[in-house]
């Protein structure tokens, strides 16, 4: 592209300076036959063109470069104006093309969620944005496993756990759960399966045998006389299980019961120990330290985050990867979502809209900085060049014209001067 404008400059250039000559040849020979008969009007057109080819010469020239090295005053116009070119230049695209207002209605032409949904729909698109997605998964990987950033990865992830406030967070998620008696929705689910597994042949089985045991344990002498041992067990560990079950029921069915009162004094007790006494604190701080100290929690870890890597790298570097399917599966499947719920594409529509809306006034100005840093730091000779080149070959047609119109007003003129005479 930059050679097409070079060459298109230099045969143009050319042209133009070949009908200046042309022009001064027709004059010189013009005057050698002493301007009589057609001659005369030769003459008159060809000092006119070379005027007008002189005069435009000088306007195009003057406007990258001082004509013919003469420090002439207001020439080299676009060298000495680099800077106001840059910063106006910048200014024009960021007051005309990305106003607020011009990028949202451009973004509601181009319509991105249904523009996406009928990207996403094809299934060739979706395993091609997998393919993408994968590769920079794969990198990111092999990122990742570089020893240095390894360490430095695993010293953030520690110095970022132990400031976080595990205690305070506890707090705030219990208080949380506590709002509109959520908290109690949960004891329904612990209860629920609590009175589940009672119900089943195998806890029975094992409370028979744990009473079995007991008694076997703490009264020997009496389990001598109990006859049917096995039996009893079961009897007695039924009945132990008929009154658990019983008193449940009885809680689930009593929004106001005692359990349910001592379990939220529980929850709020505890709530306000993680966030005021400092020894319940301290306790979960120390908690958290031993954690984050255990080598073999640690060494663990570390494993299951190799062996993870490991997979996910293996995987990726099969042909049939079974991460890349569920990644176009789920673009297909996105897809196809947006384009069966025009609501939900809407909605990604006026998101979008609002974020451009946000973050536009801080786009123009970084963009238009951006332009004017750019071409005030380009060297004279570059910036000069560059015009030059997106301009220079057209305004030779003005060269080309000045030289033809200036031969034609000659004839004008001469005209009316003979007219005149």
């Amino acid at each position: 592209m930059l050679d097409e404008r070079r060459t298109a400059l230099k045969k143009n250039k050319m042209i133009a300076v070949a009908l200046m000559a042309g022009a001064a040849v027709l004059f010189v020979v013009a005057r050698l036959q002493r301007g009589s008969g057609g001659w005369e009007w030769v003459a008159a057109f060809a000092e006119a063109a070379m005027v007008g080819a002189l005069a435009d010469w000088f306007a195009v020239v003057a406007l990258f470069r001082h004509p013919l090295g003469l420090p002439i005053p207001h020439t080299a116009i676009i060298a000495d104006k680099r800077e106001t070119i840059a910063d106006n230049l910048a200014r024009f695209i960021q007051e005309k093309f990305l106003t607020t207002e011009v990028l949202v209605e451009k973004m509601r032409e181009f319509d991105p969620a249904r523009q996406l949904c009928r990207y996403l729909t094809s299934r060739e698109n979706a395993e091609g944005l997998a393919r993408g997605l994968a590769r920079i998964l794969s990198e990111s990987i092999g990122f990742l496993e570089d020893e240095r950033v390894s360490r430095i990865v695993m010293a953030a992830m520690h110095d970022r756990i132990g400031k976080f406030d595990l205690a305070g967070s506890a707090a705030s998620l219990l208080e949380s759960l506590r709002k509109d008696d959520r908290h109690q929705a949960v004891l329904d689910e612990i209860l629920r399966r609590l009175g589940a597994w009672l119900g089943t042949p195998e806890s029975q089985e094992k409370i028979a045998i744990a009473l079995d045991n007991w008694v076997d344990t703490e009264y020997p002498l009496l389990s001598k006389f109990i006859p049917n041992r096995p039996q009893f067990s079961r009897n007695a560990g039924e009945k132990i299980i008929d009154k658990v079950s019983g008193f449940l029921n009885l809680v689930n069915a009593d929004p106001d019961h005692e359990l349910r009162q001592e379990f939220d004094r529980a929850v709020g007790d505890f709530i306000a120990k993680l966030k005021h006494d400092s020894g319940t604190r301290e306790k979960v701080a120390e908690l958290k330290r031993e954690v984050l100290d255990n080598e073999q929690l640690s060494h663990y870890a570390k494993n299951l985050v190799a062996d993870l890597k490991q997979w996910m790298a293996d995987d990726l570097d099969r042909p049939l990867s079974s991460i890349r399917a569920k990644i176009a599966d789920a673009a297909v499947a996105l897809g196809n979502t947006l384009s069966e719920n025009s609501d939900l594409a809407d909605s990604v529509n006026e998101h979008l809209e609002r974020v451009v809306r946000k973050y536009a006034d801080n786009l123009r100005a970084g963009f238009s900085r951006h332009i004017a840093g750019t071409v005030k730091e380009w060297k004279e000779e570059e910036f000069i060049e560059e015009i030059e080149l997106s301009i220079g070959s057209d305004l030779q047609f003005i060269r080309m014209n000045g030289t033809l119109v200036g031969g034609m007003i000659g004839l004008l003129l001469h005209a009316v001067s003979l007219l005149i005479g």
